[in-house]
């Protein structure tokens, strides 16, 4: 097939792919490289099937073949990235959507939207299935992309209802692994990137809020069987690990891994920072018979072989 994908040269869409390229699809990879790196798809990049565009999709796209598949991941997806870009941030989620969405309405080709465990925001029920609404502050500082994500969301199934668009929508919980950014803000490249340099780990508030890590080759599987899943299977669908870990006891895990000589330092916790998320996956278990298989231990070590790599390659050209 030729497949779509936006925000390729992110963390989640160059693992995405190189995982369509290993199934012997043709890919048309385009990211305005606002927080996605060229370096993500550099291996890429002598292959005839694989193509980039450097280009913001709130502009519009003409893709260069008519698309079977698109892979909606444009997006900054981390909250110090997405709070430096509130408002490109709600211009990809609602305007960069409907583009898409119009793609796969005139191609008439399938279109999965990457939505986010955000839309629950700091939820009251726990652990969180597909049909809790979710508790979002809509004029915080995270809201750009909460709501943003809520209101692309809409727009998906909007399309279902009046054009027949095939939409597929996966809420993707906390995922880690090689490609992550070692400056996005996210706790695990951070944690790993400081116990590496030996420097201190910071934990906002008590380090007692929770979140449910899921290691990126699994949560690629779970995209793939969603996108090629039954025209009836249109989500939502919570994808992510059915474990939840104190944010603490990850950094702990960590500093053991790496046998760090780093110490723990606490900040005051963030503004509307969820206390708690964990997945209810029992929707992706009974459509897609999909559930995580790597343990956070197995899943670190090999982010932490990544990120030693990758910081050794940097100091190396200072």
């Amino acid at each position: 097939m030729h497949i779509l994908v936006t925000g390729g040269a992110g963390f989640l869409g160059s693992n995405l792919c190189k995982r369509l390229l290993s199934q012997g699809h043709s890919i048309e990879c385009v990211d305005n490289l606002l927080t996605g790196r060229r370096s993500n798809i550099a291996e890429f990049e002598s292959d005839a099937r694989f193509c980039f565009i450097e280009h913001d999709i709130t502009a519009g796209y003409k893709p260069m073949h008519k698309p079977d598949q698109i892979y909606n991941l444009a997006c900054p997806a981390s909250p110090r990235w997405y709070q430096a870009t509130p408002i490109a941030t709600t211009l990809t989620n609602v305007v960069g959507m409907r583009n898409m969405l119009e793609l796969a309405r005139v191609h008439d080709a399938t279109i999965l939207q990457a939505s986010t465990s955000e839309v629950y925001g700091d939820p009251e029920i726990h652990p969180q299935p597909e049909s809790y609404h979710g508790n979002v502050n809509p004029i915080g500082i995270r809201s750009c992309y909460d709501e943003g994500k809520r209101v692309a969301e809409s727009l998906c199934f909007d399309y279902l209802r009046t054009h027949a668009t095939r939409i597929k929508v996966a809420r993707i919980f906390n995922t880690y692994g090689p490609r992550m950014a070692q400056d996005d803000g996210r706790a695990i490249s951070s944690f790993i990137v400081a116990a590496l340099r030996h420097n201190p780990l910071v934990l906002y508030g008590n380090g007692n809020q929770t979140r449910s890590f899921c290691y990126v080759d699994d949560l690629i599987d779970a995209l793939v069987l969603l996108m090629n899943s039954s025209r009836e299977t249109t989500g939502p669908v919570n994808l992510g690990s059915q474990y939840e870990y104190a944010i603490r006891d990850v950094a702990e895990l960590i500093r053991e891994l790496t046998r760090s000589s780093s110490v723990l330092e606490y900040q005051p916790i963030p503004e509307d920072d969820p206390r708690i998320r964990k997945p209810d996956i029992s929707r992706a278990r009974t459509e897609l018979g999909w559930y995580p298989t790597t343990s956070l231990e197995t899943g670190l070590e090999k982010t932490i072989k990544y990120f030693h790599t990758m910081l050794d390659e940097s100091e190396n050209c200072e």
